[in-house]
């Protein structure tokens, strides 16, 4: 009875095999500092305008830069993302199969084939590289100039290199870093089309692409950090099979001391982003959350078993993200309009 009630149960689509396969809930990591990026670009693109051009785009003084960029941002992404994870999990494949953790993964499973895991992979690299010509082009701010599609080859180059470091370095963590920071760079970059470090206009701080430029250093490292602490959990299984990571280098104590820098430095950057984009108190209360999760994951790390482990890695880090996007929407859209007082 129990086999036939389960030979009854409706065979998962390819659309849901594929959402599967690359996990596509795992977006929430690398796309708030996008989207947060993105606020504050459409806030600096604002501020250069001529007075009777801001008259026209009025919610781009609130970070909105419209309809059409921001769902061509979403969509390069989610594309981006979705190439990076299927490549990640053709390129491990072999690995995933012998390791008890992941061996019940889709391709080592059974549950998707290899063509049709290239296939996502190579559809949704495509996908991104025409996305990015799409924002090129109905970007208001140096419109036509073909800043993005240019890069995207280079940002799939980092983003699908990560999976390949491992076998060659223990620095693979820094790579993941870089290759998530791309995140904040290329949403700027949508919005303004251009990377301006000392804009002519009053308070040029703020509106600096500076900003995205921390934004990007606090990502990679908050990147090293919670990769250290996920790496712990396949240390025997990655020394054994000669694969690199700092926790293989240093052993998982060391490591997690090395984590625990990473992420201090992390939120001394965090607070220096926060006083120089002028941010005021809602900023700093979102602060001691993100704080507050950070020293949890590195508890949990410490006293507790593995299981625990992956609940900081997904639980914690995904409060980290949201809370960052929050805080500064909060801040560019809402705060300023009311508040006065900030800490600089």
């Amino acid at each position: 009875m129990a086999d036939k009630s389960k030979s009854n149960e409706p065979k998962p689509s390819l659309l849901e095999k594929w959402g599967g396969f690359v996990k596509f809930s795992h977006t929430i990591f690398a796309l708030p500092f996008a989207l947060a990026s993105m606020v504050l670009a459409a806030r600096a693109g604002f501020a250069v305008l001529e007075p009777e051009a801001q008259e026209a785009v009025p919610l781009m003084k609130l970070g909105w830069p419209g309809w059409k960029l921001f769902g061509l941002i979403l969509l390069a992404m989610v594309t981006a993302r979705t190439c990076a994870m299927a490549f990640n999990r053709i390129a491990d494949r072999k690995f995933d199969a012998a390791n008890p953790r992941t061996k019940n993964r889709h391709l080592p499973a059974g549950k998707i084939s290899l063509t049709s895991a290239w296939t996502l992979c190579i559809l949704s690299a495509l996908g991104f590289v025409a996305t990015t010509y799409g924002i090129d082009m109905v970007r208001d701010a140096h419109q036509g100039r073909l800043v993005c599609f240019f890069l995207s080859p280079v940002a799939l180059v980092f983003i699908l290199g990560y999976s390949l470091t491992k076998r060659f370095t223990d620095f693979t963590h820094v790579f993941l870093g870089i290759a998530l920071a791309i995140a904040p760079i290329g949403a700027w970059l949508a919005v303004n089309g251009s990377f301006d470090f000392s804009p002519n206009i009053k308070d040029p701080l703020r509106h600096s692409a500076l900003l995205p430029t921390i934004m990007a250093a606090s990502v990679v490292l908050w990147l090293i950090g919670f990769d250290i602490i996920y790496a712990i959990q396949d240390f025997e299984f990655d020394r054994d099979h000669k694969l690199h990571s700092l926790v293989v280098r240093w052993g998982p104590g060391n490591a997690l001391t090395a984590s625990l820098l990473m992420h201090m430095l992390l939120l001394a950057l965090l607070t220096l982003f926060g006083l120089f984009a002028a941010f005021k108190m809602a900023y700093w209360i979102g602060l001691i959350i993100i704080s507050a999760c950070v020293l949890m994951e590195h508890w949990i790390a410490r006293k507790r078993s593995l299981d625990w482990v992956q609940r900081a890695f997904f639980n914690l880090n995904g409060v980290v993200s949201m809370v960052f996007l929050i805080m500064v929407v909060t801040e560019v859209s809402l705060v300023g309009r009311f508040v006065s007082w900030r800490l600089w």
